[in-house]
């Protein structure tokens, strides 16, 4: 019989703290901006520049295009319009236009990051390109800094020069990060 009112005093107690410690904790410190899941945590502007091509150097092709039509690139990412701006990375990626394969998983530009302020990258999604002077392309994920990155890409051309192959393009990127998983200063 002891045991059992011991017992029940036990359990009343447990439940009394529980309550006052419910009702007596101080509110957690979150961020109001975190409960806004449509405002980006972090928004960057690059440019993806056109390839500098060497005439001396044969065969130096910084674009492919396969017989199949796979496009295959490496670009250098700048913080500027210009190509005399400071390079912060680089873009490359694997496109295939065909009819079948253009809303394809695979077609993936992965944009690098190598600055002081952020190491990793970005993956883009170019399930739904055209060929006009703005696309909003869905950011997939990332890696080191970017980790777990979600957001949109828009790519702008600023400078077209013979075909959409020597273009330059304007990339404004804006991204969203799981809660507790963002480690980008700022």
């Amino acid at each position: 019989m002891l045991a059992k009112i011991i017992f029940c005093i036990a359990v009343c107690l447990a439940t009394v703290a529980v309550i006052l410690l419910a009702l007596i904790s101080p509110p957690s410190h979150k961020n109001p901006s975190s409960n806004n899941p449509s405002r980006p945590l972090l928004a960057l502007s690059l440019y993806i520049q056109q390839p500098q091509i060497d005439q001396r150097i044969p065969n130096n092709v910084p674009v492919t295009l396969s017989g199949a039509g796979a496009l295959v690139f490496r670009r250098t990412l700048t913080e500027g319009p210009t190509n005399t701006s400071r390079v912060i990375g680089r873009a490359q990626g694997f496109i295939i236009p065909i009819e079948h394969f253009a809303r394809s998983e695979f077609n993936v530009i992965y944009l690098t990051f190598e600055t002081s302020d952020y190491s990793g990258s970005i993956s883009v999604q170019a399930k739904h390109v055209a060929s006009k002077g703005e696309e909003e392309l869905t950011v997939i994920g990332g890696t080191g800094s970017f980790a777990f990155a979600r957001g949109v890409a828009v790519f702008a051309e600023t400078d077209r020069r013979s075909s959409d192959l020597d273009a330059t393009y304007h990339v404004k990127l804006q991204l969203r990060f799981p809660h507790g998983s963002r480690t980008i200063p700022g």
